[in-house]
Order: C-alpha cells, then sequence, then structure tokens
C-alpha cells in the first residue's frame, strides 16, 4: 500500500510546526488510552538491499508483539519491503521524492497512528523521520547509524542540527560513534549496540545450485565477496589478488555476489588481469545463506566498513573469513584467532592471507569454529533484540509513556495517559 495521499483540507501546516515551534525534549500529546501497548516506528530510509535492510528486518521480525504495537515503513519501495512482506508483515510505504511533501505526509501518518516511537534507519529515514516526529510530536525519537559513508560538510551540518531533536542514537561499533561524534553529533546519547544475525537461519542444511549454474567443479576451492558493488567496499583490490591467488590455487574461483555501479569496471578488470575465467558474477542472490555455506574462504577487501553483516553471515556458517582492518570490523574479528584481517586496498595482502587458507585445511577449520564461537556469544540477533527492547523502554518511561505499575515510576509495565500541552 503507497500511503502517500493528499491532506484533507485544514490539515496542520507540519513544515511551519517544525520552523516555528520551540522543541520540548520530551513531548507531551493526546494519546488517552486508546492503545494499551506503545506503538513503535521502524522507519526505512529505502527498500533496496543491503545490510541495513538486513539488520531493519531481523528487528522487525523479533520485536515483542506483546509489549509493543509494531509498525514498518518505508521511503522506497524495494525488495526488502517485498521480502517482509513475503514473511507476512504489513509494511507502509511513502514513496515521494520532494523531501517537504514526505515530511508532511510522514508527520500526518505519525499523527493518525498515534506512534509513541519513531527507529529511523539510515540517513534519510533520520532526516525525515526526524523532522517529522517532531512536527507530530511524537515522544520519543531514535535512529540507528548503519553506514560508515562520510558525509559531505552540508550533509553533516543537517545531522547535527537536527541530533538535539533524537532521544537516543544506536550505532554498530566504537568506530561509527567515533565517526558519528567527530561529524558534530558528539551532544546525542549514544548507545553502541552491534547488528546481530539469525543463528537458525544460518544453523539450516543447505542446498546451493551456484557451482551447477556457472559450471564450477565441485572441489574447486570457492573464494566469496557478498556486498554491494560500489567502490567503498574494494572489490577492486581483491580481483587484483586473483593473479596471485590462482598461481597457488590454479582451480579456485572467485564468486561476487551483489549489484552495484562497479559491475562493469570490475569485469573489465577481471578480463584486463586475464582472470575473467576464475571470476563469477552473480548479480543479486535469494540464497545467500545456503551460498555462503559453500564457500571455502569468505572475503570482505572494504575501504570503510561500520560493521559487516557478510562477515558476520560466513562465521556463523563456520566459513574463514578474510578481511579488511578498517571501521567496525576489527571489533568483531581478532586477526589470527576467528579471522584474517588485512590492510585495505592492499592485493598483495590479501592474496597472502587467502592463500595460506586455501593451503592449511586445519587453520581453515579452526578460525572457522572460532569465529562461529564469536558470532554465537555477541553477534547473535536475540542479543540485539533484547537490548533494543531495553533501550526503548528506558526511553519511553523517560517521555511518561509508560509507568511503573501501582508506584508512579517509570517503568516498562504500564502505558501512561499524556496529556495535550497548552496552546
Amino acid at each position: 500500500m503507497n500511503s502517500h495521499r493528499p491532506l484533507p483540507a485544514g490539515s496542520p501546516d507540519h513544515e511551519g510546526a517544525i520552523a516555528g515551534a520551540a522543541y520540548t525534549r520530551h513531548r507531551r500529546i493526546h494519546r488517552s488510552r486508546s492503545h494499551p501497548r506503545p506503538r513503535i516506528l521502524q522507519l526505512l530510509a529505502t527498500g533496496g538491499n543491503g545490510g541495513a535492510q538486513e539488520s531493519y528486518t531481523g528487528l522487525l521480525l523479533r520485536l515483542d508483539r506483546s509489549r509493543y504495537e509494531v509498525r514498518a515503513l518505508s521511503l522506497s519501495a524495494g525488495s526488502a519491503v517485498s521480502r517482509v512482506r513475503a514473511l507476512g508483515l504489513p509494511v507502509d510505504i511513502i514513496d515521494e521524492t520532494d523531501d517537504a511533501l514526505a515530511i508532511r505526509a510522514l508527520a500526518a501518518w505519525l499523527r493518525r497512528e498515534e506512534i509513541d516511537l519513531v527507529h529511523s534507519h539510515m540517513y534519510r529515514a533520520e532526516v525525515l523521520g526526524t523532522r517529522a516526529a517532531v512536527a507530530a510530536g511524537t515522544p520519543v525519537i531514535m535512529a540507528t547509524v548503519h553506514s560508515s559513508r562520510v558525509r559531505s560538510p552540508s550533509d553533516a551540518a543537517l545531522l547535527a542540527s537536527l541530533t538535539p531533536s533524537m532521544d537516543r542514537l544506536i550505532v554498530p561499533s566504537d568506530s561509527i560513534a567515533r565517526k558519528v561524534s567527530a561529524e558534530g553529533r558528539a551532544g546525542a546519547r549514544f548507545t553502541v549496540l552491534p547488528n546481530g544475525i539469525d543463528l537458525a537461519r544460518f544453523a539450516s542444511p543447505t542446498s546451493c545450485t551456484l557451482r551447477r549454474e556457472f559450471g564450477i567443479p565441485p572441489g574447486a576451492p570457492l573464494l566469496g565477496v557478498v556486498a554491494r558493488l560500489e567502490p567503498e567496499k574494494g572489490h577492486r583490490f581483491l580481483v587484483e589478488a586473483m593473479p596471485s591467488v590462482l598461481a597457488g590455487s590454479p582451480e579456485a574461483r572467485l564468486v561476487i555476489v551483489g549489484e552495484g555501479s562497479q559491475t562493469d569496471a570490475l569485469r573489465a578488470l577481471s578480463v584486463s588481469l586475464g582472470v575473467d575465467g576464475r571470476v563469477v558474477f552473480t548479480g543479486r542472490r535469494e540464497d545467500v545463506s545456503a551460498l555462503t555455506a559453500d564457500l571455502t574462504v569468505a572475503v570482505l577487501p572494504s575501504l570503510r566498513e561500520a560493521q559487516g553483516i557478510s562477515i558476520l553471515e560466513a562465521m556463523a556458517r563456520r566459513v574463514p573469513v578474510v578481511a579488511s582492518a578498517v571501521g567496525g570490523i576489527p571489533e568483531v574479528i581478532t586477526s589470527g584467532v576467528d579471522g584474517l584481517l588485512v590492510p585495505p586496498a592492499d592485493p598483495g595482502a590479501l592474496a597472502e592471507a587467502i592463500g595460506s587458507l586455501l593451503h592449511d585445511l586445519d587453520l581453515r577449520r579452526r578460525i572457522g569454529e572460532a569465529g562461529y564461537r564469536t558470532v554465537v556469544d555477541r553477534f547473535s540477533i536475540d542479543a540485539q533484540v533484547r537490548r533494543t527492547q531495553a533501550l526503548y523502554d528506558e526511553e519511553l518511561a523517560r517521555a511518561g509513556v509508560l509507568l511503573g505499575e501501582g508506584s508512579g515510576s517509570p517503568g516498562p509495565l504500564e502505558r501512561g495517559a499524556l496529556e495535550l500541552p497548552p496552546g
């Protein structure tokens, strides 16, 4: 369903409210007791594929419906939205490219649905979601910063100006916390909460057709990278490492899974290096879990990375990982223990690390098992959801939406009745 519709005559001027109204940190708006459980909106910037969308979907599926009424809304359509809907969850869409119109529509939606907490995911959702939530008087405003992208000065300034209106910022790693603080958002209340993955999804038996589809021999070592084909993911350096990898393991294949702006350039590079017969471009795949299980070594050669969902997925399959020592990755992997870390943009180091794993079965098994234990202990989706819900309850209590039973003190037990502010 497309939620964008013309506003009826006489609707409040939400843009005017944003521009003219003083911000009150703990907003109070009339909700009476029309819904006994707090209403939580998970707001997604774009419905395409990526690590942020995977995290969003995992959280959306597992939030406790006995504690919250959960809504989902995306600011564009796409495969991630289709996947959530296929899993049986409704997702509204406000597909409006004009930001001012999108804010108006979203503010009206928040008021109509009586949302108590907005949790935004990705840049556009942060910007539009915060502005719309302030205009609508939503009691709690939160956001997760998923990306390690270096923002332009104007974008960074905009986020910094909106940050005082946010009750909590969630970041997946200490590295991203430092980055966001350096962009002028140091005054925010930060919580470092690593993304988690669904261990059950990666424990089930697999049946992958990849080798048959692309004519890859059953015994050929299979390297794989699952990431958007964009410059910051560093695919170029992995392709440049392949001649050295093949010198030691002539039967090896590299599988590049994903779509993006660098597809043609990477194909041309593989041809120019004479390795095009050993590099497979699969495009977007729906069987990533099964495909990951078939890898001999998983690689993530990123130049920057918030955390790296794809390496967690490989570790959950007990597949050894080679990754760049950038961003939040060193907070996940201890090099030589549960993975191998290499400097970014270094084809030689990539080839050496990959070769050490391809030539040493015991090393592959040891690192694969250690990686699995790391994910189980620290990066499960269940742990992420529990910690997120604790943050929700803390902020809802701070805003007066939740009250302690019988005592009048804040607590996640009873929903408070909020009053309409004067004026």
